[in-house]
């Protein structure tokens, strides 16, 4: 598995990465009240990001998974609510819409999701059941040519600007799993409501929201039976997606950090040149590059979701000797576990930037 980037995705990343540093690094801050980033969701419009999930034929790039982690990744560097806004246009909300809804809507829906005029919003979370699917209270009664909804939904991402709403709910009361399947509603349907606002750490608002009676037509039932697979199978991506938001902060702070033991001094020297800070920043590092090449792995993937795990070489760390301790030492002497000694004094120079002295001898008492 390859994961030398293509010249197509320098150049995006490239390009994301140039605005993102650019322009949102200097105003994250003013979205951390919950106010939603407009501005630069728009920016992300005009250089085709929101269209990431989007089918070709709709006007989006219908990007690969691990494309979309990429931008993801380099937004969430800078601004962690700008990228759960984007997330919101590439994950799950989208690939159902675009996968099971009707042509009319996915016609209506989809190119105002590329342009940033159709903001959408998932809804699984119940008050009482969180995301255990099988519990679900909210259900969605077919009558005829209509569909009338009832339920509460909580912790609900964009909810005051959502232009769609994908809806898991239980269909005709069926229990269980089986009885799972997802409608789409807009906002001003009569009997929907935004009824309670709960302001995160990260700087999002999340909300409550309860459908009273909501009257939906029939074609806005867009999952009606073996629903719970196909739920997972749209998830399946999302599991991706979330991760490289992680990975992005995760990288965010490390710059931040590295930065700051730089320019810091203390007693005459930059702190960075103290060996204790400079093996935080190892962990720090060792850390990311762990999770960036699982979650890579992860993306390229799902192209071949089936996975032989015995034609990835293993760590020499993983082939140790569990016989003699001379014979544990020599294995261990020359790897790159991250406890020898002269592997995270490499990785600490290559963190801070700095030349790595050679590592004293310790002494034999």
């Amino acid at each position: 598995m390859d994961f030398q980037l293509t010249g197509q995705q320098r150049r995006m990343v490239e390009a994301v990465r140039d605005l993102a540093q650019g322009e949102f690094k200097a105003n994250a801050q003013k979205y951390m009240d919950g106010t939603f980033p407009w501005e630069n969701m728009k920016k992300l419009a005009d250089i085709g990001v929101l269209g990431m999930s989007v089918p070709e034929e709709y006007g989006g790039l219908g990007l690969p998974v691990f494309d979309t982690a990429l931008v993801l990744e380099e937004i969430a560097k800078t601004c962690y609510v700008t990228a759960m806004a984007t997330l919101g246009e590439a994950g799950v909300q989208t690939r159902v819409i675009a996968t099971y809804a009707p042509n009319a809507i996915r016609e209506r829906i989809l190119p105002k999701v590329v342009s940033g005029d159709c903001i959408l919003a998932v809804c699984m979370t119940e008050p009482h059941a969180g995301t255990d699917v099988a519990n679900y209270r909210t259900n969605a009664v077919i009558r005829g040519d209509r569909v009338i909804l009832n339920g509460t939904k909580t912790l609900i991402s964009r909810a005051r600007e959502a232009g769609m709403f994908v809806i898991f709910t239980r269909i005709d009361g069926k229990p269980g799993r089986e009885g799972i399947g997802c409608v789409l509603l807009e906002p001003d349907t009569p009997g929907f409501e935004v009824t309670g606002t709960y302001h995160t750490m990260g700087g999002e608002n999340l909300h409550e929201i309860q459908f009273n009676d909501c009257e939906l037509p029939l074609e806005n039932l867009v999952v009606r039976d073996d629903g719970f697979r196909k739920l997972l199978n749209a998830f399946n991506t999302q599991r991706c997606l979330n991760p490289s938001i992680s990975l992005g902060l995760a990288e965010g702070a490390f710059d931040e950090a590295r930065n700051y033991v730089r320019d810091r001094t203390v007693f005459g020297k930059a702190i960075g040149d103290y060996q204790g800070v400079r093996w935080k920043l190892a962990e720090m590092y060792r850390e990311i590059e762990t999770a960036r090449s699982i979650l890579y792995r992860a993306c390229m993937s799902i192209r071949s979701p089936i996975l032989i795990w015995r034609r990835w070489p293993r760590s020499r760390a993983t082939r140790c000797p569990t016989g003699s301790p001379a014979k544990r030492s020599s294995c261990t002497a020359g790897s790159v576990s991250p406890t020898n000694f002269r592997y995270r004094v490499s990785i600490a120079a290559r963190a801070t930037g700095r030349s790595a002295a050679a590592p004293p001898r310790r002494s034999a008492i």
